[in-house]
């Protein structure tokens, strides 16, 4: 084969390999955008913040806000949890990660499969935790706390223990 022609057939597909790979960037651009193609902007006294009883997998007395997206369906949800002073989520898994900012008050994690109030760490305002999918843990309070939740639904809830589950207590 020519030298040129060898050149020229090398510069063709080298154009090619560049043009597909930048349409499949644009194509993955396009689809994250269509995910995340808004903008949200809330202060916790927005009217927005609208307060509601927690899902029914959580122990009764929990409040939600739900921030963002549909935490029962899939995709990414963002949810504020309210929990009241001397509140207790026992021991449980996700089978997705969980990632947690405390907003107010203090809240305490711990991981296992037993609750351990003794070896839970406390986590102030700021505070952050990242859970991965199907580690077990535990969360509770000791006055009234703020935390926000956000993972990809749907949000779901395995406990340890399944008499520990409120959807079982009838």
């Amino acid at each position: 084969m020519d030298t040129s022609r060898s050149k020229a057939l090398l510069l063709g597909v080298l154009l090619w390999g560049s043009y597909t790979a930048s349409a499949q960037h644009q194509q993955h651009q396009g689809d994250s955008a269509m995910h995340g193609s808004h903008h949200m902007l809330y202060n916790p006294t927005d009217s927005a913040m609208k307060w509601m009883p927690g899902p029914p997998f959580l122990p009764a007395g929990i409040k939600m806000s739900v921030l963002e997206g549909d935490p029962s369906k899939e995709g990414p949800f963002t949810v504020r949890l309210q929990m009241p002073a001397n509140y207790t989520i026992p021991p449980h898994t996700h089978p997705t990660i969980e990632h947690v900012t405390v907003i107010e008050g203090s809240a305490y994690f711990g991981m296992g499969n037993t609750l351990n109030r003794g070896a839970a760490k406390q986590l102030k305002r700021g505070g952050y935790a990242v859970l991965p999918a199907n580690m077990a843990h535990y969360a509770f309070s000791k006055s009234r706390a703020v935390v926000q939740v956000h993972g990809m639904g749907p949000f779901a809830i395995t406990y340890i223990n399944p008499a520990d589950d409120p959807r079982n207590k009838h």
